[in-house]
């Protein structure tokens, strides 16, 4: 009877098991709708309202300004490129400036590499970082004469071959790349660990993880070029035909001084300092002729607005009349004009007897809004907030017999 009943018992059980549903499982994400209900609860009560900040700017209304930059005479120059969240505008502006001239003297259309320049501007001051024991500056900016520097040292490549951006990255951004490497440096000085090749060697990986190490070789037409031969054989730029210049009266005129300008971080005395009437001469002779100018200035003002994509000096500023050396030397010298900006003067026009000039800036403010990539800058601007000018030498015509 035992044995029976053991047997039914088993037989009922495996009929259970048999017809009893498996489970499964599946992925999803987690939820917890009450959870995040709280947080946000507990983030609008310890949010403190903040009036959005406001700058003070001039007010365009009824002012007779370009309103696009199809009113001016421009002249060939590769459509504007935006430099991201980096400190690269003397690159952009300056690597535009060469590609104009290379088209100005061979009717080539190419876009070279910004970051090409950028990335190897970081390795040289990492070196001078080391070779000045931490007393050089290692920042993100430096100069339009660094780009013909560090192209005689290293040659150039086309952008095709080197876009400084990693897969899938859509806009440049050097943020955690600049501090992952100035914070390095700020422990090399502590330690008093000054080793050149280990110093550069740690740059450069830290350079590669986040740009990706340049070429070595670069192919153009079935052609193999190192970046070398590139710069000679294919744009056939003579970098010794360029001069860059500015206008201080703390200087001698007539005679080659250095920038003394952060970003001037190697002390570079290869600027030829004049007059501030001829400064500005050159500039519109040049432009007027059909060069184009690579500048660097200062862009934090009250007469410079992005949606207006114009740059004045307003009168409550300083009246135009007043615009002379001695203004300029007293707005550098108590630090309201500063070196802030690279870009590239590619246009001129007369607007009812005023003069302006068209830029090509790689800033996030000129794509805001219009001619995405543009300014236009009264000759006042230029006059007063243009610091330093780079140009070809036939740019300057008989002025060129000034030079020493």
């Amino acid at each position: 009877m035992k044995t029976i009943y053991v047997l039914v018992l088993a037989m009922v059980m495996s009929v259970c098991i048999l017809g009893q549903q498996k489970d499964k499982a599946v992925f999803v994400e987690p939820k917890s709708e009450y959870w995040e209900q709280i947080q946000n609860n507990v983030k609008e009560f310890n949010t403190k309202e903040t009036p959005a900040a406001k700058s003070f700017k001039v007010d365009f209304t009824g002012m007779d300004i370009p309103k696009s930059k199809d009113e001016f005479t421009s002249y060939w120059h590769n459509e504007p490129t935006n430099q991201g969240v980096t400190g690269t505008c003397w690159s952009f502006s300056t690597t535009s400036f060469f590609e104009s001239e290379i088209y100005r003297l061979s009717k080539q259309k190419i876009k070279l590499s910004q970051m090409y320049t950028a990335y190897w501007e970081y390795i040289e001051k990492a070196r001078g970082f080391v070779q000045t024991r931490g007393k050089s500056v290692f920042g993100e900016g430096s100069q339009s004469n660094a780009v013909i520097r560090v192209w005689k040292k290293y040659g150039i490549v086309p952008l095709e071959a080197y876009s400084g951006k990693l897969p899938g990255q859509k806009s440049h951004d050097h943020s955690k790349m600049y501090e992952e490497m100035n914070n390095y440096l700020k422990s090399v000085k502590a330690m008093n660990a000054w080793d050149e090749e280990t110093v550069v060697s740690t740059i450069k990986s830290i350079l590669n993880s986040y740009m990706q190490a340049p070429p070595e070789f670069v192919n153009v037409d079935g052609k193999k070029y190192s970046p070398k031969e590139y710069l000679e054989k294919v744009t056939k730029l003579n970098l010794n035909d360029y001069y860059e210049f500015l206008s201080f009266m703390e200087y001698p005129y007539y005679t080659y001084a250095e920038y003394k300008v952060e970003d001037n971080w190697w002390h570079s005395k290869e600027y030829y300092n004049i007059p501030l009437d001829e400064f500005t001469s050159i500039i519109k002779n040049a432009i007027q002729k059909g060069f184009t100018v690579s500048i660097a200035g200062d862009v934090s003002e009250p007469g410079i607005e992005s949606h207006s994509k114009v740059a004045i000096i307003p009168t409550f500023d300083i009246p135009s009349q007043y615009i002379d050396e001695n203004s300029r030397q007293f707005r550098f010298t108590n630090g309201t004009s500063t070196d802030d900006h690279g870009i590239h003067i590619v246009g001129y026009e007369n607007k009812n007897g005023k003069d302006w000039y068209l830029i090509k800036d790689s800033g996030s403010g000129a794509f805001n809004t219009g001619d995405k990539g543009y300014y236009f800058y009264s000759a006042d601007y230029i006059k007063l907030k243009t610091l330093a000018c780079l140009m070809h030498k036939d740019a300057l015509g008989d002025y060129i017999n000034k030079i020493k």
